[in-house]
């Protein structure tokens, strides 16, 4: 059984960290005209409170951190407010694709392993499912050239990236690469500060459409900064490339630098990472990495600043990584639907060349992939939390809601909702689908109610 004061806390105080951390030791002095005036005001009845918007409070505190950790510069506007840039207009549903690195890591990434998964993702259903990005992630790369170009790994890609991405858009699918906003990548290959629109062109040239771009060895740079000098020199190559901010969002920011992704990087970037690396495991966190649970509780309460074109990340999909260890298929079934109520990019990783039929299951669920598809773009998010026991609603753009029931307990457990919760009247009779059973139950009055196993879900779209 999940202990679930130990399980809560982290998610109630976990954002005010950042802020706090940067405003620790600044002194406010008040000036001696301050004094007196507040002298003279001091038996005035109080003036009544106003309760900000959601959206002021997060502006008033990006402001705060920015102003404390990097004092303002008049003649700079910073790229989040400069009122002269727009989003690029891509990615209008959450990103859909693979990525090498949590099957394949770094020393197992080759051209052939590429090559055979982007056969795999044409022939197995996964292209016609949408999963249209296929991802190299650190370590593809060799030195720099005498040019200071990069360049790929001989070794490993004897064919070089230009071939390889012709390859896999021969397959009907997207090329997707990995570089760094530091120096160096995390694993201490090139990264692209002082070359960003060098490796811009570069990526243009190789045909790729999405870069991942992550933030190790950056030293004191400003994240903002650093993203959208990435940001406009893809734009200026003139493809239509994704961008993918990875900077670990609450996790894992710079010392010099506290500002979180989803508060500036709206008009930078299509996606954010909210959290540090997922790891192959339901909860709890082994150094950099964090388990299912513990990134859904940072990721949820994000959902205000999800929308087509700026996604929540709560990082890749650990579904069908490895059969014998981490995850059970019970809550592989739950990490995918918990992921598609959340609008998260689907980025899968697990070796499609041995896909077992029930991995492609869960991951070839059409039903619960067009929740997380839908064109309206909401973020899902709790409407009640019962201890271990959840109910989670998802607005959809036909007026239905996909609704989540959740167990995180030891034991199964019945949970029950109702329709007043997601926006409807409890009178009203609604058509209930299940989504891993592949069922229509009819019309319901009133809500649902059903048994759920442990660490798992029954996933449900209604409509009036």
């Amino acid at each position: 059984m999940i202990n679930r004061k130990s399980r809560s806390a982290p998610r109630r105080v976990s954002y005010g960290r950042a802020v706090l951390a940067a405003l620790a030791g600044v002194t406010f002095m008040v000036a001696p005209a301050a004094q007196a005036q507040n002298a003279a005001s001091a038996g005035a009845p109080p003036k009544r409170y106003v309760a900000r918007t959601a959206e002021e409070v997060a502006a008033a505190r990006a402001k705060r951190v920015y102003d404390t950790v990097q004092p303002p510069n008049p003649t700079i506007v910073r790229p989040s407010l400069d009122n002269k840039r727009t989003a690029n207009g891509l990615a209008l549903t959450p990103p859909m694709g693979w990525n090498s690195w949590n099957k394949f890591g770094c020393k197992a990434l080759t051209e052939q392993v590429v090559r055979d998964t982007a056969n795999e993702m044409a022939a197995n259903g996964m292209r016609d499912a949408g999963y249209a990005y296929l991802i190299l992630d650190d370590c593809w790369a060799g030195p720099r050239d005498a040019r200071g170009d990069l360049t790929a790994d001989p070794g490993k890609f004897p064919s070089g990236m230009k071939a390889l991405g012709d390859y896999i858009h021969s397959k009907g699918l997207k090329f997707g690469i990995y570089s760094d906003a530091g120096k160096l990548t995390c694993a201490k290959q090139p990264g692209s500060q002082g070359h960003e629109y060098q490796d811009a062109m570069s990526f243009a040239s190789w045909g790729v459409d999405y870069v991942k771009y992550d933030w190790c060895h950056t030293g004191s740079r400003n994240t903002e900064e650093a993203y959208a000098l990435m940001a406009d020199a893809l734009r200026a190559t003139g493809r239509d490339i994704v961008f993918s901010i990875c900077n670990w969002g609450v996790d894992r920011p710079n010392e010099f630098d506290k500002s979180l992704p989803w508060e500036w990087g709206m008009k930078i970037g299509n996606l954010w990472r909210t959290t540090s690396d997922i790891r192959n495991d339901w909860q709890g966190r082994v150094r950099f990495g964090l388990g299912v649970l513990d990134i859904v509780d940072k990721n949820e309460p994000l959902y205000p600043y999800a929308g087509p074109g700026r996604w929540n990340d709560p990082d890749m999909l650990e579904v069908g990584v490895d059969k014998n260890e981490g995850l059970t298929w019970e809550e592989q079934r739950s990490h995918f639907s918990l992921w598609a109520m959340m609008a998260a990019p689907l980025i899968a990783g697990n070796d499609l060349t041995i896909m077992d039929e029930a991995t492609k299951d869960i991951l070839l669920n059409k039903e619960v992939i067009a929740v997380d598809q839908d064109q309206l773009g909401a973020q899902g998010r709790r409407v009640r939390d019962e201890g271990d026991l959840e109910v989670w609603s998802k607005p959809l753009a036909d007026g239905g809601r996909a609704v989540l029931l959740f167990n995180r307990s030891g034991d199964r457990a019945r949970i029950a909702t109702k329709w007043s919760e997601h926006g409807y009247p409890d009178a009203l009779r609604v058509a209930v689908r299940d989504l891993w059973a592949h069922r229509d139950l009819g019309r319901i009055k009133g809500g649902f109610s059903a048994e759920v196993p442990s660490h798992g879900v029954v996933m449900l779209r209604v409509k009036p």
